[in-house]
């Protein structure tokens, strides 16, 4: 069985539609697919629905913005009621953050001497819940100012690069709070692949597994063979679930083709074990696993 417990859909920053998706997941050769845009469940119906016509084993999910000791981590909840009004609040006040900055992003590339306007970012981003970054950076991409998204982030779009501006995103706490009242699970999303420094480390993760998370995702592209290897035994040690994944874009990610990571089939029995136990105790009416 092959499992991907992380993409994105053009709803959020990739490039292909849900039901694209859904289908490029069985034509991967993939089991079981987990839909997991940033900071929104709008795509899951159209990928619930394509992946019941072709018989795709979908979890539906998303991944949220969040901060920890001043740090953005980003947080793969999967099965939480989305309706639950305090989640769904916290996911608007995100995706408007995103929206907020963009046209002062734009402001700061205009600054720069790029000739680009907010209208060049909607055209890119005409299904996603909020333009961000991403959206950004295919402007510039079509745009000619640079010739793939990571040269936009490596150069204008990161932290620390001259068109960065910050937005609003919730304490790494709060968010797995919310994902468990709601329902859910919590893996954090490729734990240390995007920080010269390994945190949080095993201390931070026993804490945050005390208030509510489930795993962390290990197998991720981001991360060495010798950080995945103290990763997994950190897992080992507090009982974390181990998920593995593409963190798939379409085209808007290179080398993260659906499959390139996968979770092991009985850590995605364990992840689903601790959904249910969640579902019972928050008397939410949370998403099936659909089979």
């Amino acid at each position: 069985m092959r499992i991907d417990l992380h993409t994105h859909s053009r709803v959020s920053d990739g490039t292909d539609s849900p039901e694209e998706l859904v289908r490029a997941a069985q034509a991967a050769g993939l089991d079981v697919l987990a839909l997991t845009d940033h900071d929104t469940a709008e795509g899951w119906d159209e990928a619930a629905a394509t992946a019941r016509e072709i018989g795709l084993e979908l979890v539906r999910g998303m991944e949220i913005s969040t901060l920890h000791q001043g740090r953005s981590v980003h947080l793969l909840g999967y099965l939480p009621d989305a309706t639950y009004p305090p989640l769904a609040e916290e996911l608007q006040r995100i995706l408007g953050g995103r929206q907020q900055r963009l046209p002062m992003m734009v402001e700061r590339l205009r600054g720069l001497g790029v000739e680009i306007t907010v209208e060049d970012v909607l055209a890119v981003s005409t299904d996603a819940a909020a333009s961000g970054r991403p959206h950004v950076a295919d402007a510039l991409v079509r745009l000619g100012v640079v010739p793939d998204r990571d040269a936009a982030f490596d150069t204008l779009l990161s932290a620390g690069q001259p068109a960065y501006v910050g937005r609003y995103a919730p304490p790494l706490d709060q968010a797995i709070r919310l994902v468990a009242d709601a329902g859910g699970v919590s893996v954090v999303a490729h734990v240390w692949g995007r920080s010269r420094t390994e945190r949080p480390d095993e201390v931070e993760l026993a804490r945050l597994q005390e208030i509510g998370l489930t795993g962390i995702e290990v197998d991720h592209q981001d991360h060495s063979e010798d950080r995945r290897q103290r990763l997994r035994a950190i897992a080992g040690d507090l009982g974390l679930v181990v998920t593995g994944s593409s963190d798939y874009h379409g085209t808007g990610k290179t080398m993260h083709d659906l499959g390139i990571n996968t979770t092991d089939p009985e850590e995605y029995g364990r992840l689903l074990e601790a959904a249910a136990a969640a579902s019972a105790a928050s008397s939410r009416e949370t998403p099936e696993v659909i089979r």
